[in-house]
């Protein structure tokens, strides 16, 4: 079992590069920063962007992998992505991870000034978006027209230092988002379903979204161990950092379930994951009996 933690974009670097640090001190697998133009009621207090911070986290780390979470075709375009992916892979030495998903509504999807998508939009350009991208890292040079992208002889050289390219980590519930992920991933991750009343609940949506992959799977004619699984803790109505032994009960059923890897999150003062940290350097000491359960 692989552990990774969120760490949000939401101080200066002065203050979150300590963070960064930890994480890899800590032992943990990965490292992720939401990749967003603002987040719910976040929107409203400091907030940096998913791309320097990541390379600024490559600047203090050396082993830890380090990812999107998730970067989406709201406000990003497959060719300049490409190109910042390029750099980032290239200056993490292949620690890339991209977490990549379909965006939702809300901050990201009306900053820009442009019309709400439905769903099913939402999908299909990020069907493009992932075929194109994943397109542009694998080639020299591209050139694409689509009915959400274009490009003309948009380059990736020298390539990636992960071959054929970093590994895309899909974000993805409903059907068409799933046959996505098992199409282009090599990792899925879920949240299950949010806003549950009780935990079982939501470990009983999880088991779901489980089954419901294996069958993209199955139908994509992919084995089911080719493509890691990672589970996002913290949707669940138990903050997965609440104790160690909240902590270490998640994984386990996360283990139990066939997830090959778990995410937290940093524990903040207040709002959205707040907790203490002092917890989080406890479940840091138990990791290793935590991992091998």
């Amino acid at each position: 079992m692989r552990i990774g933690i969120v760490i949000l974009p939401d101080q200066r670097w002065s203050e979150s590069r300590e963070r960064w640090r930890l994480a890899e001190e800590y032992g943990f697998d990965h490292a992720w920063t939401y990749d967003h133009l603002g987040w719910r009621d976040l929107a409203d207090g400091p907030w940096f962007d998913a791309v320097p911070t990541l390379t600024a986290a490559a600047a203090v780390t050396e082993r830890i992998r380090l990812g999107t979470y998730v970067a989406s075709p709201n406000f990003r375009h497959p060719v300049h992505f490409a190109r910042e992916a390029l750099a980032l892979d290239d200056i993490s030495g292949g620690r890339l991870l991209l977490g990549l998903g379909a965006g939702g509504i809300g901050f990201d999807s009306a900053v820009l000034g442009q019309p709400e998508l439905t769903p099913r939009q939402r999908v299909d350009r990020f069907a493009e978006f992932l075929e194109l991208f994943d397109t542009i890292l694998r080639n020299p040079s591209t050139t694409w027209s689509g009915s959400w992208f274009s490009a003309v002889d948009a380059r990736s050289i020298p390539g990636p230092v992960q071959l054929p390219r970093p590994p895309f980590v899909v974000a993805a519930g409903g059907p068409r988002a799933l046959r996505l992920a098992a199409k282009y991933g090599e990792g899925w991750v879920t949240t299950g379903d949010a806003y549950l009343d009780t935990a079982e609940e939501w470990w009983a949506s999880i088991r779901k979204a489980r089954d419901r992959f294996e069958a993209a799977l199955d139908a994509a004619g992919r084995p089911a161990d080719e493509v890691d699984r990672y589970l996002n803790l913290d949707t669940s109505p138990v903050y997965s950092m609440s104790s160690v032994g909240a902590f270490a009960d998640a994984v386990g059923r996360a283990r139990e379930l066939g997830f090959t890897d778990v995410i937290t999150h940093w524990p903040r003062e207040s709002s959205w994951y707040a907790g203490d940290e002092k917890v989080l350097e406890a479940v840091a000491a138990e990791l290793p009996g935590i991992r091998l359960g």
